[in-house]
């Protein structure tokens, strides 16, 4: 080992085939399909958290909150649709989730806890590497945060806040989501130096029971907050302000529907689809069906039609449509719309259409947030107890303080994505530069790519991604 200046040693850099940056469930699965293959590798997953599989949106372990798909919809294998329903029944039967059984429906239809659903991912990655053992391949969790990327014609080597060093044939960055509330944004408001995680059930308990809270944000992450803050026990009033103040529909099993856009090669746009959409929703309506189930026939064209859009349709998409979209495709479970029907009943929720102006300074230990509410052109201060950040996820890397897409974007061996979401990569996942060069050894996989797909998020879109990406890279060996 080499002695450089000042008398510090250069750390050796240790080598592995494939190095994962993120161990949530993009990196997990990635790192199951790599292990499923043929041939001997040596796998490397770098994450901070302790377990790997769970990642942002599998770490709470409350029970209320579920996914937001039910288990029929949410297999980890995308040969096998009914893989999670089976170990659901299985661990139900052994008695690992007793709260099943007041669920009067069948296996397929319940909302699992998202702790239990990473119980199930981090299975199947154990299997995988058992099987893969016997050919000689490993796979290792290093608890460390990468900082730093370099790539050359041979490979890439990740710098650790630790100062570690390790060199790979490729990488790939499964960072998974960047959720507003846990992470540093630059040009930020200051709402997270101040706002209650989403999620953080005893900060809440240490609330007063009747606090006035204030939730800025009303999406999927709100219906997770207020969760959160009826397992505290909180009772007091809740006030919730969004842009545009839309609910997450509720998420039903509506019957089968035909899946019309594959009988309909003209709509090759996201407004096109929109306009076929509420057409077919009308069909339904007028047979006595739910409007959701042509909704479930979309997602399988979903990447194929954004991918196509030109920049403008998916800039008035992103303006005009994106609100409602969300609102009616990214569903709450039945656990969470019955809590917020009853917190509306009992007169406890209130729902604002506001925008976030800023924070006002306080001394007295209460919460002031500045807001202009739709259709006014002044503002006004509203005062809480208590201030929760629900604005969901943030998918601007260049608006995420953090030291490794920093690096990433200064260095130009990335791009924003298309309207400046997650990264731009190639149609198999290699990375594009600054100049719009494909990465020869660098490649990114699940959130980082909505800008090219727009859902990017799902279970089965990450698990697709992640078999079509550990082919590519078994090709690079």
């Amino acid at each position: 080992m080499s002695e450089p200046q000042g008398g510090q040693a250069t750390p050796a850099i240790r080598e592995a085939d494939v190095l994962i940056v993120g161990g949530g469930l993009s990196g997990t699965l990635l790192a199951m399909q790599l292990l499923r293959l043929p041939g001997a590798r040596h796998i490397v997953v770098f994450e901070p958290r302790a377990e790997l599989g769970r990642g942002e949106a599998y770490s709470a372990t409350q029970l209320g909150h579920t996914l937001n798909g039910n288990a029929a919809r949410m297999s980890v294998d995308p040969d096998d649709a009914d893989d999670l329903t089976r170990w659901l029944q299985a661990h139900i039967d052994a008695g690992g989730w007793p709260e099943a059984a007041e669920q009067d429906v069948t296996v397929a239809h319940l909302f699992p806890p998202r702790g239990l659903f990473g119980v199930y991912a981090q299975q199947r990655l154990s299997e995988a590497l058992a099987l893969a053992q016997a050919r000689g391949s490993s796979l290792r969790h290093v608890r460390d945060e990468a900082v730093d990327l370099q790539t050359d014609a041979q490979g890439v080597t990740l710098t650790l806040r630790g100062g570690e060093r390790w060199r790979g044939a490729a990488a790939v960055l499964a960072t998974g989501m960047f959720a507003a509330a846990h992470t540093a944004q630059r040009q930020s408001s200051g709402l997270n130096a101040v706002a209650l995680g989403p999620w953080n059930v005893e900060q809440m308990r240490r609330l007063d029971k009747r606090a006035r809270v204030l939730i800025i944000g009303s999406g999927l992450t709100m219906i997770d907050a207020l969760v959160s803050l009826d397992q505290a026990g909180h009772r007091g009033p809740i006030e919730v302000f969004s842009r545009h103040g839309l609910l997450p529909q509720v998420r039903r099993q509506p019957p089968a529907w035909e899946d019309f856009l594959s009988l309909a090669p003209e709509i090759r746009s996201p407004l096109q689809l929109l306009r076929e959409l509420r057409r077919q929703c009308h069909l339904a309506a007028q047979a006595g069906i739910d409007w959701q189930a042509p909704l479930d026939t979309v997602r399988v064209h979903i990447a194929r039609l954004w991918s196509q859009a030109s920049d403008g349709q998916r800039r008035q998409f992103v303006r005009h449509v994106r609100p409602w979209w969300e609102s009616h495709h990214h569903r709450s479970p039945p656990q969470g719309n019955a809590l917020l029907e009853r917190l509306l009943s009992e007169g406890r929720l209130s729902i604002h259409a506001a925008s976030l102006q800023g924070l006002e300074t306080s001394d007295d230990g209460k919460q002031r947030i500045r807001l202009r509410y739709r259709g006014q052109t002044q503002t006004t201060v509203v005062e809480g107890d208590a201030l929760i950040n629900s604005t969901g996820i943030e998918y601007d890397w260049r608006r995420v303080d953090k030291p490794l897409p920093r690096q990433l974007l200064s260095d130009g061996l990335i791009a924003p994505g298309n309207l400046g979401l997650g990264i731009a990569a190639d149609g198999g996942g290699a990375v594009l530069d600054a100049a719009a060069l494909a990465a020869r050894r660098l490649f990114a996989m699940g959130p980082p790519l909505r800008g090219m797909w727009w859902e990017s998020t799902a279970v089965t879109d990450v698990a697709l991604q992640a078999k079509a990406l550990a082919a590519r890279l078994a090709a690079l060996e």
